[in-house]
């Protein structure tokens, strides 16, 4: 570790020493996560997991405590009309929220739950474990279609540079069905370092949509653990514009047959920004699926990174996993780096991954432009092309559309 990630990793235990005795939940747990967090420390660029992405700026930047406990941005904006929870610096705004029918939301502030023991594999996710102070416990009943709801995170602009560390649960029953909406916008310099853990009992469907449109002063890292039972769907996707380095990590895994998680994204990047998209997807039982499909498109000195890899058990036969990583460079700086992976044990599976790297085509642009279409709405029409095969699986009207939206105020704001 160089000395730069080193002494952010000493200033966030001497943080957690101050706060230990005001933090909530086990205390045994987070002694636990701060011993892991010592031992693995900040991930370095010579840890393979992380061999892609360097948290040496985040290291560098001197982040206090949130203080503000109003939100001063509008609360929604374009967002969709549906019950909404609201957090603003990792704390969840119970006047701000309006609770959905049907979903049991408790702050975990109230009830703290720790549902995944921290480990130096996964040092962000142990540092929230360590400092987590908030964030919203979801629970739906055996049998309840919930519908949607919104859960947005809010970073206002403050006087200096803070962290905060959200951790949420998400927990279906048999056959209960949910759809998150998951939004992050900010103002400012600061850390955005979530934890979600999500239970999808047999025959329940999550479905989990993030829009990640952080300040681009800010640092965003989110890691998601996610259990499919028997006949369950995780179904998630991801769009990643904000952030000057971004990290979205998810973990699923397939513990019943017939289990089926999907795991799309893209991440559209401009100047310097670097985003990465790291997913695990272990099948651990029989006849179960994955699918996964990663869009980026990159322009300027930006960096996309997606890291996958499908884990087959001995016992997981009959597993159908597919993934596909493809990548649009809107200019000759920008880089993408792509590390797909297969660890198979069991002999009767169908299994593949692929990746693609390419610019907008010359032909397909004279096309347009051969018919009056003006050179930057023909660029952002092949780009609508390009990314559509990645939010076709979204079902959600009102998501969709406002994912569309966001994409297109990126596109004007880059022209």
């Amino acid at each position: 570790m160089n000395q730069s990630l080193h002494n952010g990793a000493d200033a966030y235990l001497s943080r957690y020493e101050g706060l230990r005795d005001r933090l909530p939940g086990d205390a045994a747990i987070r002694d636990a996560a701060a011993a892991a967090f010592k031992a693995g420390g900040l991930p370095s660029m010579r840890d393979e997991d992380w061999r892609y992405t360097s948290l040496r700026a985040l290291a560098e930047t001197d982040f206090g405590e949130p203080l503000s406990m109003v939100a001063t941005a509008p609360i929604l904006g374009d967002a969709i009309d549906a019950p909404r929870l609201v957090l603003v610096d990792g704390r969840y705004q119970p006047d701000l929220s309006t609770p959905p029918v049907g979903v049991t939301v408790t702050p975990f502030s109230e009830n703290p739950y720790f549902g995944r023991l921290p480990d130096t594999k996964r040092p962000m996710a142990a540092l929230n474990t360590m400092l987590t102070e908030d964030g919203v416990q979801l629970h739906v009943a055996a049998g309840v279609d919930a519908g949607a709801l919104v859960l947005l995170s809010l970073a206002p602009q403050g006087h200096r540079p803070i962290a905060f560390h959200p951790r949420h649960g998400i927990h279906l029953e048999a056959g209960a069905k949910l759809t998150v909406l998951e939004i992050a916008r900010g103002e400012g310099a600061y850390l955005h370092n979530a934890v979600t853990e999500a239970v999808v009992a047999p025959g329940a469907v999550l479905t989990h949509i993030r829009l990640q449109d952080e300040s681009r002063d800010a640092f965003h890292v989110n890691t998601t653990f996610a259990e499919v039972a028997e006949h369950g769907t995780y179904d998630a996707f991801v769009l990643t514009l904000g952030a000057q380095v971004a990290r979205t990590e998810i973990h699923a895994r397939l513990i019943g047959p017939h289990g089926m998680v999907h795991l799309n994204g893209a991440q559209l990047l401009g100047g310097q920004q670097h985003g990465d998209i790291t997913t695990v997807v272990a099948h651990d039982a029989p006849n179960c699926g994955s699918r996964q499909t990663i869009k980026n498109v990159l322009s300027d000195r930006s960096r996309g990174v997606f890291q996958g890899r499908i884990e087959v058990a001995r016992a997981a036969q009959k597993t159908d996993g597919y993934q596909m990583n493809q990548a649009l460079l809107l200019s000759p700086q920008a880089e993408i780096d792509c590390k797909p992976q297969l660890e198979i044990y069991a002999d009767d599976v169908k299994c593949s991954h692929g990746a693609t790297v390419g610019e907008l085509d010359a032909d397909q642009l004279f096309y347009l432009r051969s018919r009056g279409v003006p050179d930057a709405e023909a660029r952002a029409i092949l780009v609508r092309a390009f990314l559509a095969e990645a939010m076709d699986p979204i079902a959600h009207d009102d998501a969709r559309a406002l994912l569309e939206r966001a994409i297109e105020q990126w596109w004007e704001h880059r022209a």
